[in-house]
């Protein structure tokens, strides 16, 4: 089982979609007249899963259907409601008629962490909005992460920067090609949310009164450390890369072994992106039961570093439940242990997937060797058991009222 999942991830690491109808920032293929064998297969794979309606990730053996209920969480929403009103207000009629989709609109799982060569995506772009529509448009993705969680995004962003740069000025890299689209409307009673989609950023975010729900979210970068350019300087996911190195090192040898799916890290090895919404994922690897306190300590710290992306309280609230299913959860590795090494990780409970990935370089010109590198990262964060999009509380907030 093993080592199939590592054979799939070869054809599953990119997915993406296709649009029937492009707006004039997505046209980014500068031979646009000509068939792109890449993206057609690409929109053949979002076609194929978009035939399956949405169930989630879940293990083998399932877990309980109770595990996400409708409750109060006390940690109010309205910045959020409010900021989305007023970014809605400031576009056109036209811009409106793009960006806003039904709660329950299959648009929540046409996203895609791939350039914009290879796909076309709904909504308005950062880069075809005025200056003001832009500052309401981060006052939007403001009020929703966290300081550190907007950071991150823009330095993310950055990196695209850097990669038209490097590719010398490619209209498929730029760092204000990401897409904003509105699910429903935005309510403090009624399910609403956000999506905002580009190459190696995206963020899913339901809300449903007080409750919030960010997933799935992508977050990657290439080059993971940028050495010329506007943004020379700019560096992500170091603490994501060596706290999780540090907690693999910290096991000893024994609960090691168990972690270990494998020891050669050939490929990219994360199994929950694009098109990836109904998986099914064993758990694998070692059991936190198994840890020390000091061990369980760094991975809680470790996944805290993930969910502390989304705006303070409701950071507290994910936590908790994380807390909740904690001797549920497993930790596994693929690679070396080295300082230096090159690996993949995952930690798998009922009710948080999160995957981190070295990767091989892929926009970075001559710097391809075949081999998974630091200095290309994948990271995914899933709601596992029916819950991503928020699909389990919008399915009980149908089947408490009126909607059929």
């Amino acid at each position: 089982m093993k080592n199939v999942l590592i054979v799939l991830i070869l054809w599953t690491v990119f997915g993406c979609r296709h649009k029937e109808g492009q707006n004039e920032n997505a046209k980014t293929n500068e031979n646009p007249g000509e068939v792109n064998p890449v993206k057609e297969r690409f929109a053949k794979m979002e076609a194929e899963a978009l035939k399956e309606p949405y169930i989630g990730i879940f293990s083998e053996e399932g877990d309980s259907n109770n595990l996400f209920q409708i409750r109060s969480t006390g940690v109010s929403t309205l910045p959020i409601q409010q900021a989305a009103e007023i970014f809605l207000r400031n576009l056109s009629a036209s811009q409106v008629e793009r960006t806003t989709f039904t709660v329950d609109d299959e648009e929540w799982r046409k996203w895609c962490n791939v350039d914009n060569g290879i796909y076309d995506r709904q909504g308005v772009s950062l880069k075809e909005l005025t200056d003001d529509q832009k500052k309401k448009a981060f006052g939007l993705i403001q009020e929703s992460l966290s300081a550190k969680g907007l950071q991150l995004s823009k330095d993310i962003m950055k990196t695209d920067q850097t990669l038209k740069e490097l590719n010398n000025g490619s209209l498929d890299y730029d760092e204000e090609l990401y897409f904003l689209t509105i699910m429903g409307k935005p309510s403090s009673t009624e399910p609403w949310g956000w999506q905002l989609d580009g190459h190696h950023l995206v963020i899913n975010y339901f809300i449903l009164r007080d409750q919030v729900v960010m997933s799935p979210v992508f977050m990657g970068g290439e080059p993971i450390i940028t050495t010329s350019g506007k943004y020379k300087g700019n560096t992500i996911f170091q603490d994501e890369q060596n706290m999780g190195l540090a907690l693999m090192q910290s096991l000893g040898p024994v609960n090691q072994k168990e972690a270990t799916i494998t020891r050669f890290k050939t490929g990219n090895n994360n199994l929950a992106e694009a098109n990836k919404d109904n998986l099914t994922l064993n758990y694998e690897g070692i059991p936190v039961s198994k840890f020390s306190d000091e061990q369980r300590q760094k991975l809680l710290d470790l996944i805290y570093l993930y969910i502390s992306n989304i705006r303070e309280g409701h950071d507290k609230v994910k936590m908790r439940e994380v807390m909740e299913n904690i001797d549920d959860t497993w930790f596994s590795w693929v690679g070396d242990t080295s300082e230096n090494a090159v690996f993949y990780y995952r930690i798998h409970s009922p009710v948080v997937l999160i995957e981190f990935d070295h990767q091989r370089v892929v926009g970075v010109p001559n710097a391809d060797d075949g081999k998974p590198s630091r200095n290309h990262i994948h990271t995914v964060v899933r709601t596992p058991n029916g819950n991503d999009y928020g699909k389990d509380l919008l399915r009980q907030h149908k089947e408490r009222h009126h909607h059929n």
